[in-house]
């Protein structure tokens, strides 16, 4: 907590203060040196998904596992066995669309450019784009497939175009898997094709849903394609949700007979954004209609809610030894919480940090934690940062305030 404001001491008791300081600087430097760290934040708070504190449950959701994830505060809305290990199937490819969006992004590789398919692409086995071996297809074309048909063809044919071979490929999305922080997720193969290895969770979907459309924002319009034709075949997105609701626009399906149905589907409402992921449905229709559900739960019964805007601080505190008294601690972006419909008022930010905070600080270093709680409740904890620099004062401003931490 914030330590409390002292009283303001009087010239005569300055006067002292310095004296003392004066005359007992030598020992101060000892004990400072040999004195213990400063006290440091707590551990980190156990958060708990925001539909715990709701009074309107979760529907049914005939599936192994299920969750949704509001993009906006990062905040999980409800879930289901959400670290239950389970076969991606088809969402493997929201990855390796990752890869190859970054490849784009990154100069590496280009929507014009023509990439050659290999007997290796073109003989992967699964659902398909239909490209032809030893024919040059456009990256552009290529990521339709991906997306719209979950072409295993056009997938391969990408990844060898972006790492030279599909291992080589696999082997960039298990690291970006590692970047993301997906700790339950490893790859085998890039179409998503059944592999005992071949794993993830439905935490570790959400999360790597949220990351693409945060971050290739670009590139969505390709999930919210409801058909593409090549090689005279048409052939239908299979996410029915683009035809069931006009603000979902994306992002994939997937399954195989053991993997069941899966949907990681995403919709924008109002400028909020929602992500569900669900494995293990029995069929097409189920995963559709309980997608829905979830969607539609997390949208009504919950409001996202900017907290603290960018740059307003979450607390200011006291520091001592610096050319100034007090430092803003907080971040640099905007703090959205979601909460139960009508709840926002009631949200209580605890801070936590460092104590006590001694100059120089620089800013962008952390120094503690903000603990959002509803009901005694952590919906979310956020790092607190230095928001501007504080000099470290000259030899009497610290000989002072050494002195006043002393008589505390």
């Amino acid at each position: 907590m914030t330590p409390s404001p002292l009283r303001p001491l009087t010239a005569v008791s300055r006067q002292l203060a310095l004296s003392i300081a004066l005359a007992c600087a030598p020992a101060l430097a000892s004990a400072q040196a040999d004195a213990p760290a400063p006290a440091t934040a707590s551990a980190p708070a156990e958060v708990v998904a925001v539909g715990e504190l709701s009074s309107i449950p979760a529907p049914a959701v005939p599936a192994k596992a299920w969750l949704t994830l509001d993009v906006n505060s990062g905040q999980i809305v409800g879930a289901n066995n959400p670290d239950q290990k389970v076969e991606p199937a088809s969402l493997t490819k929201l990855m390796s669309a990752y890869v190859v969006f970054d490849a784009i992004k990154n100069g590496r590789l280009s929507l014009d450019q023509e990439v050659n398919v290999s007997e290796k692409a073109w003989r992967t086995e699964g659902s398909r784009m239909f490209i032809n071996v030893n024919t040059r297809v456009k990256v552009d074309e290529l990521l339709q497939g991906v997306i719209v048909q979950s072409g295993n063809d056009s997938t391969v044919a990408l990844a060898e175009a972006v790492a030279g071979s599909e291992g080589a490929f696999v082997a960039l999305m298990n690291e970006e898997a590692k970047r993301q922080g997906l700790a339950d997720t490893h790859y085998t193969n890039s179409p998503g094709l059944p592999d005992p290895q071949h794993m993830t969770t439905v935490r570790d979907l959400a999360t790597l849903a949220a990351n693409l459309v945060s971050d290739f924002p670009e590139f969505l319009h390709y999930y919210s394609q409801k058909e593409f034709t090549y090689n005279k075949i048409k052939q239908p997105n299979r996410n029915r949700l683009l035809w069931a609701d006009p603000t979902v626009d994306g992002l994939k399906t997937g399954h195989t007979s053991s993997a069941g149905y899966c949907l990681v589907s995403t919709a924008l409402r109002d400028g909020r954004r929602v992500v569900s992921v669900l494995v293990g449905a029995d069929s097409d229709a189920a995963r559709t209609e309980a997608s829905l559900k979830l969607l539609n739960w997390s949208y009504q019964n919950f409001d996202t809610i900017k907290l603290f805007d960018e740059g307003q601080p979450a607390v200011q505190a006291r520091v001592w030894e610096g050319e100034a008294e007090t430092v803003d601690l907080g971040q640099t972006t905007p703090i959205w919480i979601t909460v139960p419909r009508g709840k926002g008022p009631e949200v209580e930010p605890i801070a936590r940090y460092t104590q006590p905070l001694v100059a120089p600080l620089t800013k962008g270093s952390e120094v503690g934690t903000v603990s959002l709680s509803l009901d005694g409740k952590v919906l979310r904890q956020e790092p607190l940062a230095v928001m501007n620099d504080v000099p470290q004062a000259g030899f009497f401003g610290r000989m002072y305030d050494k002195v006043r931490l002393m008589l505390q």
